[in-house]
Parts: C-alpha cells; sequence; structure tokens
C-alpha cells in the first residue's frame, strides 16, 4: 500500500514543488525496516507528524520517515544525501525558533518510534531511545523507583531539551538533563552511527549544542533511587501594583542574599485572568518543595505579608508538579492549537525589580487592551535551584550560563494572521528583553536555546568566549562541515 501512494504522491508533489520533490521515495521505503512508515502529504498521519506546537516559520516536509530502528535514521540519512533533500528531527516539537523555516521541502525523521527505555541491571543508569517523551520517562522510573532530571513540561521529549542543557525540577541535586548522559548513540551528518562519550570531543558538544551535530537514536544516562516522592506548593497571587516588592523579597531571600535550597523551585507566570483581576495581569507566585506535605513558612510567610489578592496550596507527589505549573500532558502548552508561539529568552543573574515594573507595564498594555492579539500571552520566570548546575565547571560542557540563575522569558501567543501581528510581537517580544538585558549589567546577551526566538546569535546561544566559539566551530567542521544539521540555532 505504501509503494503505490508513493508513486502517486511523487507524481503530484514533481507538478507542485518542482525539482526536489521528483525524488522517488519508493525508493527509499523499499531501504527501510519493515515496520518503518513514510507518511505523505494530503495524509492523516503526515499532517499528525508535521503539525507543531508554533505556527510561526515552521519546516515543511515532502514527506515524514518514521524509523523504528537506528538503522532506519542511517538509511534516511544516506539517502537524503544521496538525492540532495534536507532533513530535520522531530519528536515533541516543541521548539519554536524560527530558524526552523530554513527547512524547505525536506525529510521529517520523526522518532516517536524510538521510544525504549531500559533501566540497567546495576540500576545506576538508564538508555532512553531519541524518540522518548519526558513524561513516558518519568514514569517508567517512577515505577521502578527511580528518577532522574528531565524537562519539566510532560509533553516535549526527553532529548530536546537536553541537547540544549535542559532544566529540570531535580537540577539542584543533579545538574542540567545533560549533565545526566554517559553515551550518546547519534547518526553524524554523513550517515555513520557512532557512541560518542567522554572519550570523544563531541561529547562535551552535545551537551549544549547538539541539535549541531547529528540525530541521537538513543542516549544512555545516569539514574538515581527515589527518596523524596513528596511535594508541596504553595501558589500566591499577587496584583500587578505589587511588582517590584514581590521581587526584590524573592531575590533577598534566594538570590541576592542567599541561595535557593536544593530542595526549593521558584516560578512566577505573569498571564490576563479577568476572574481574578479584571484591570490588569496577576502575578502568580509558585513556591514548590521537595519532601514535605506543606510548604515551609520561612518561604511562604515573607510573601503572604506582602498582602497577596490569595494563596492556594497543595501536596502531592513529584508526579503532580507539571499539573500544578499548568504544563502537564492535558494543559494548554501540550496542545496544538495553530497558535504561534514566540519566546524571548534572558538568562539573569537576578531580578532587577525597577525592571520588571517597566516589563509588567509593556505586558499589562499588550494583554488587556481591548484589540490585543496577545491576551493570552504568558510571562514565565523560572527559578531553579542552581547547586547541581554550578557544580560542574562553566566549560564543563557546550552549555555557557551556569552562573545565572533565573531564565525568563516572555510567550507571546497568538493567532498567525499575518506580518502585521508577526512584526507586533516580534518588536513587544524584543523590547521586553532588551530592558532586562541592559538592567543586567551583562556586557552580551544570554539566552537558553530551547526557548530561543531564532534572531539571536550563536554568541547569544552558546556563550560570547571566544575559545568556547572557536571550539564549537572547529567541531562543526570536523564532524558536519557540509552544514547539513543547520536548521536549529546553527553554529554557523
Amino acid at each position: 500500500m505504501y509503494h503505490t501512494h508513493l508513486r502517486v504522491a511523487a507524481l503530484f508533489a514533481t507538478v507542485v514543488h518542482g525539482v526536489t520533490c521528483s525524488v522517488n521515495y519508493t525508493e527509499l521505503q523499499g531501504q527501510l525496516s519493515s515496520a518503518a512508515s513514510i507518511y505523505l502529504p494530503g495524509s492523516a498521519a503526515f499532517d499528525d507528524a508535521v503539525a507543531r506546537w508554533s505556527n510561526l516559520s515552521t519546516p515543511t516536509s515532502n514527506v515524514v520517515v518514521v524509523p523504528v530502528t537506528e538503522d532506519d535514521v542511517v538509511t534516511t540519512i544516506k539517502f537524503a544525501n544521496e538525492n540532495g533533500v534536507p532533513f530535520l528531527a522531530t519528536n515533541g516539537v516543541h521548539g519554536s525558533i524560527t530558524t526552523l523555516g530554513q527547512m524547505a521541502s525536506g525529510i521529517e525523521i520523526y522518532l516517536s518510534q524510538l521510544n525504549s527505555i531500559e533501566i540497567a541491571a546495576d540500576g545506576e543508569t538508564v538508555k532512553i531511545g531519541g524518540g522518548v517523551r519526558s513524561r513516558n520517562l518519568t514514569d517508567a522510573l517512577w515505577a521502578a523507583n527511580k528518577q532522574t532530571v528531565t524537562g519539566t513540561c510532560e509533553c516535549v521529549s526527553y532529548l530536546g531539551p537536553a541537547l540544549g542543557g535542559g532544566h529540570g525540577w531535580l537540577q539542584g541535586h543533579h545538574g542540567l538533563v545533560s549533565d545526566q548522559f554517559v553515551s550518546l548513540n547519534v547518526v553524524l551528518a554523513n550517515g555513520s552511527l557512532v557512541t560518542v562519550d567522554e572519550s570523544s570531543d563531541l561529547f562535551w558538544a552535545m551537551k549544549g549544542a547538539g541539535h549541531n551535530f547529528g540525530i541521537v537514536t538513543s542516549v544512555t544516562s545516569k539514574i538515581y533511587d527515589l527518596e523524596k516522592p513528596n511535594y508541596a506548593v504553595d501558589t500566591i497571587f499577587f496584583s500587578g501594583d505589587q511588582v517590584e516588592e514581590v521581587y526584590q523579597l524573592a531575590n533577598e531571600l534566594w538570590i541576592t542574599n542567599g541561595t535557593m535550597p536544593d530542595d526549593l523551585n521558584n516560578w512566577s507566570y505573569w498571564f490576563y485572568d479577568p476572574t481574578i483581576d479584571a484591570d490588569k495581569p496577576v502575578i502568580a507566585m509558585y513556591i514548590i518543595q521537595e519532601g514535605v506535605d506543606v510548604v515551609d513558612t520561612a518561604y511562604t510567610q515573607p510573601f503572604m505579608n506582602l498582602g497577596p489578592i490569595m494563596s492556594q496550596p497543595q501536596n502531592g507527589t513529584y508526579l503532580d508538579l507539571a499539573a500544578w505549573t499548568g504544563i502537564s500532558l492535558s494543559d494548554g502548552p501540550c496542545q496544538k492549537t495553530g497558535n504561534a508561539n514566540p519566546r524571548f529568552p534572558i538568562y539573569l543573574k537576578e531580578y532587577s525589580p525597577s525592571a520588571q515594573a517597566q516589563v509588567y507595564e509593556l505586558f499589562r498594555q499588550a494583554t488587556t487592551n481591548d484589540s490585543t492579539p496577545f491576551s493570552g500571552a504568558l510571562f514565565m520566570f523560572e527559578g531553579y535551584s542552581q547547586q547541581g548546575v554550578k557544580a560542574a565547571a562553566d566549560d564543563a560542557s557546550a552549555f555557557a550560563y551556569r552562573s545565572d540563575n533565573l531564565l525568563v522569558a516572555p510567550l507571546l501567543t497568538y493567532a498567525p494572521t499575518g506580518p502585521e501581528v508577526e512584526q507586533a510581537a516580534y518588536d513587544l517580544g524584543n523590547q521586553i528583553r532588551d530592558i532586562l538585558f541592559q538592567a543586567s549589567g551583562e556586557s552580551s546577551l544570554h539566552t537558553y536555546v530551547n526557548y530561543a526566538y531564532g534572531d539571536e546569535t550563536a554568541s547569544a546561544w552558546y556563550g560570547s568566549d571566544a575559545s568556547r566559539q572557536d571550539r564549537l566551530r572547529a567541531l562543526k567542521s570536523a564532524y558536519d562541515p557540509s552544514a547539513e544539521f543547520s536548521f536549529y540555532a546553527p553554529i554557523v
């Protein structure tokens, strides 16, 4: 059946797309393992596979290949190279960087079926297929009384965030997601399958700039005994009028004058909810503590003394954290709504209360105006415990920003109705980020590659230090000289 559909589609694609699409994908199907699939335009399977969380500057594919073995990935890349066709690996499809739009008339390699999870007999590592999602891994480890650092959002892939460093609830104990890597099976640009570990010069680059070097078909990562399954959260809502005092207090408690305890995470969101405040966005402060059923009042009472709108304490286990913070499988960030979802991230050492007030006013105007397209926007302030991250040297991996304490990003959700709203989002996002950057005192922009908009530079994504950039470029030249992997925050 696939062969018949492939021949018909190839004829159709030749008329519509021209020379590139005259490639005989029936030939590729014959080279893949029997269980592998090829999806073509016009099929529901194709449409589902190429749909993304953010519809801004998206990649376009002639065909979707769904490998079931590592060799299927090897075969697909070699076929693409022989036929001069670009390719892009996908899984969680939450990357929203605009550079993805440069992948046109190519092959999407959809890794969803490489979803095995194998815990080692000694209980110290797990081998994770390249298509595993964060919630799948968390559940499998939980059943074995184990855990590891994963991304916080349940529907994203395990490896997507990890290849850019990867933040998670447990990083205060163990470091970044990529700090857990023991070895990776990687298909390089020339189609060769290699194992990359600490003996390889590529290991450093895979931990922070990995999108630039290959397709990871599996990774072996460190895991840990589950010692404190219970968690508590207190979500404290404030009026926007209190923005300066709220973030000054956060500085005083955990950043400027202290260190976030390794059993604590502190996030906050800004969003417009007229059922809470009809006039302006609210500030939702999440104080999340491990190993307790009620968050210690030493952490919550100083905020309660500010006179919040309300407080919502909850308790449960690690498995509840995503739902508490609105990023579970059933929440909006895990749905494909057709919206554009650009982010404009910046790392900070600490909050500037005055800058927070300035960007709050911009956010208020953008979300509460009667004609605004951005009423569904969300401003995210992620404050993780940092001890595990900072335990490694600054040059331990391609992730450049171990010394920063906060990850900040406005998420400007909107319906992609045309260039006018796209430009408005771009202008607003960069205006907000520039205010925060100017207040930071940094000489160069520090930004999280996994949240990146796409207008940032390689220096912002991977660090401005010349030796760091030189090292990345040398590795790129050695392992991907033709820049086949150039669609996600390219090094060059």
